[in-house]
């Protein structure tokens, strides 16, 4: 299985699905939960990560990747390592106390950086949100939005119309969990 898609996939069923009662970001409660990290930062899975980011982040012609950092420091580096020329960066959720007291992280982004907006798994796009804020904020474009894992919780809906910019999920709970419960 060499197709990027389907190693991402793969993966994820593998390494990231955690069947049992949790309590999701943002409060709602779910039978299952996807901690795509746990496939991700292993060898198969962040190679097609790379692969499928890079892509993306050179389709939309982006020249800087990231977002909340966690959700997003993975998907990020990945993109570097799959071969996107851009930079990458990560959102605290607050500027720090000290040192420069910054709320963005890594090299510093020009006006005219034309920023990709990451994040892990998706369900109301809260956390997508808030970085999508920060950006705004500091003043910089989005040009699209990107998850790993899209858990089809009306997310999408609210990034898009927050972002002014195209969402794209790598994958979403439906490829991932066909079989789950609450599966409409």
């Amino acid at each position: 299985m060499s197709d990027p898609h389907e190693v991402l996939v793969a993966e994820l069923r593998e390494h990231a699905l955690i069947v049992g009662d949790v309590v999701l970001t943002s409060g709602a409660t779910a039978k299952y939960y996807v901690d795509a990290k746990r496939a991700v930062l292993r060898p198969a899975g962040f190679r097609a990560l790379g692969a499928l980011v890079a892509e993306r982040v050179k389709a939309w012609d982006a020249t800087a990747v990231g977002g909340l950092t966690m959700g997003a420091d993975p998907v990020a580096c990945a993109a570097l390592a799959g071969g996107a020329d851009a930079k990458a960066f990560f959102i605290r959720k607050e500027a720090k106390g000290h040192g420069l007291h910054r709320r963005i992280e890594g090299p510093v982004l020009a006006p005219e950086d034309r920023c990709v907006v990451v994040e892990d798994v998706v369900s109301t796009g809260g956390s997508t949100i808030a970085a999508i804020d920060a950006l705004r904020e500091a003043g910089h474009e989005i040009v699209g939005v990107l998850a790993i894992l899209d858990r089809l919780m009306g997310g999408a809906e609210r990034i898009e119309a927050a972002a002014g910019a195209p969402y794209v999920a790598l994958t979403t709970i439906d490829e991932v969990y066909p079989d789950r419960p609450d599966r409409a």
